[in-house]
């Protein structure tokens, strides 16, 4: 049993913890409590005696150390690899952002073309991507309907050979599914293909099956001039489909004078292709089009393998409803994912306030000053890793030789990467060493990913697993994270 426990101890033995450990402490042995007070401090969090001795508490298991107020450095290994000490403020792990504004305000966590497991040709349509979708805190769903047999309305991508779902089914997950992960509203977007007869056994459904949870009316008796916010509409469910539409009536986009005539609860789709020329011909005007109306942008009809667009160039121009293949996972996905990583996990953050304002002169192509220009300098060293996962594709040999790139997602002016050497026969616990300098202009856009590879010298480097998260909810100090393949 001894050998095996020293095993263990040299398997997850950190020498890089063990380094900062030893420079903050006096003796060498433990770190007392004002050590342990001057390395929270270089962290930049609460360095209180009270707090100090509260994470002696909880991750010092040796009674003698416990008692005595100090940290061995087992304690301090357990606490560097915690929770708390992860990359990502955990203050944003809870929901903090004012949920009182307009939707238009926030960023929605949409998916597209939600049924199918695989591409939009041959693949399957059933209802567990919903339920994937859902439990991720997707807040806008794709229901693509169609006349069934029997007179029951089914769900597929049309005129493809790709499976059906019934309506009915699918609208039963949704009802069991649509707040486990968030408690705010989750907008129905239904492609109706239906004729007026199966359009009628569609409203059926909805009503009977989502009963009080379906919402039918306006939240407010007054004829408001902006859309609700999340908060007034939480637990609900906004449909897209004649008489049961309330605030999210779809109309063709005929321009921005005429939008701007529009009611407040009028929404237009866009093709990525057409999202894109409006953001490089008139940047500032679909910025404040979407400071008061919500725009829906979905992936080009041409992607048959359910490949995804860049979010980020959407998230750019204030587009809230930027609808994903959620069933192909990519840089694309690790960007959407990033982006709601904070607020709780609930599929809405808000929109920075520079994007909110109806005269807002930001433009998402260039930035070289004015609203949400505070250049920041971004300094992070690659440290070490730890049990990195092997690549899904089997190679002759099975060690790898791992490599991290540090991206950084946001305006064109942000977009950069720099990357480490590659770490030679080290998926175990391969060390880098390697520091690197951002210039962030628009930090309240930008995303961090760091992504791991495996060099290869004959063919193209593998995958090996990545995080994103938002730049502002970044915490200073020695961190740690766990990346995802």
């Amino acid at each position: 049993n001894k050998e095996i426990r020293v095993f263990c101890r040299e398997l997850l033995r950190r020498p890089e913890l063990d380094a900062i450990f030893n420079h903050h402490s006096a003796d060498g042995f433990v770190l007392s409590t004002d050590d342990l007070r001057d390395f929270l401090k270089e962290q930049e969090e609460d360095c209180s005696v009270t707090h100090a001795q509260s994470l002696i508490l909880t991750y010092e298991l040796n009674e003698w150390a416990q008692k005595s107020h100090l940290m061995t450095p087992d304690g301090f290994n357990r606490y560097m690899l915690s929770k708390q000490n992860y990359v990502i403020n955990p203050d944003h792990a809870r929901v903090y952002q004012d949920m009182t504004q307009p939707l238009a305000h926030y960023f929605i966590s949409s998916s597209h073309n939600t049924y199918l497991i695989k591409d939009q040709m041959t693949g399957d349509s059933s209802t567990e991507p919903y339920i994937r979708a859902l439990n991720h805190g997707c807040r806008c769903v794709e229901l693509d309907c169609w006349d069934g047999d029997g007179g029951e309305p089914v769900i597929y991508h049309g005129h493809t050979l790709t499976s059906r779902v019934p309506f009915v089914e699918v609208i039963n997950t949704i009802n069991e599914n649509a707040f486990n992960a968030s408690p705010f509203p989750l907008i129905l977007s239904l492609e109706n293909h239906c004729s007026v007869e199966q359009q009628a056994v569609m409203a059926r459904h909805l009503r009977s099956i989502l009963g009080e949870k379906l919402l039918q009316r306006p939240l407010s008796t007054e004829k408001s001039k902006c859309l609700p916010s999340p908060e007034a509409g939480v637990s609900k469910l906004s449909p897209e489909l004649s008489e049961l539409v309330v605030y999210t009536r779809s109309v063709h986009f005929k321009g921005f004078d005429q939008a701007a005539k529009n009611s407040p609860y009028q929404m237009s789709s866009f093709s990525e292709r057409e999202a894109l020329k409006l953001i490089k011909d008139s940047g500032v005007l679909f910025v404040r089009h979407n400071s008061h109306k919500l725009s829906r942008i979905y992936p080009s009809g041409r992607r048959l393998q359910s490949s995804n667009y860049n979010p980020q160039q959407m998230w750019n121009a204030g587009c809230q409803i930027v609808a994903l293949n959620f069933q192909t996972p990519g840089e694309q996905m690790d960007l959407n994912q990033g982006r709601f990583q904070q607020n709780g996990l609930c599929g809405y953050v808000l929109k920075p306030p520079f994007m909110c304002q109806p005269d807002s002169t930001f433009n998402p192509e260039n930035v070289g000053g004015g609203p949400g220009h505070r250049p920041i300098l971004l300094t992070i060293q690659v440290i070490s890793a730890q049990q990195l996962p092997k690549p899904k594709r089997e190679k002759p040999r099975s060690i790898v030789d791992p490599q991290v790139w540090v991206e950084i997602h946001g305006v064109p002016i942000d977009n950069n990467k720099q990357k480490t050497h590659y770490v030679k026969n080290n998926g175990l616990n391969p060390r880098w060493n390697c520091t690197f300098n951002f210039i962030v202009r628009v930090p309240d856009l930008a995303l961090v990913r760091f992504m791991v590879e495996d060099h290869d010298y004959t063919s193209s480097n593998e995958f090996l697993g990545q995080y994103t998260l938002p730049f502002t909810s970044m915490q200073s100090g020695e961190r740690h994270m766990n990346v995802t393949s």
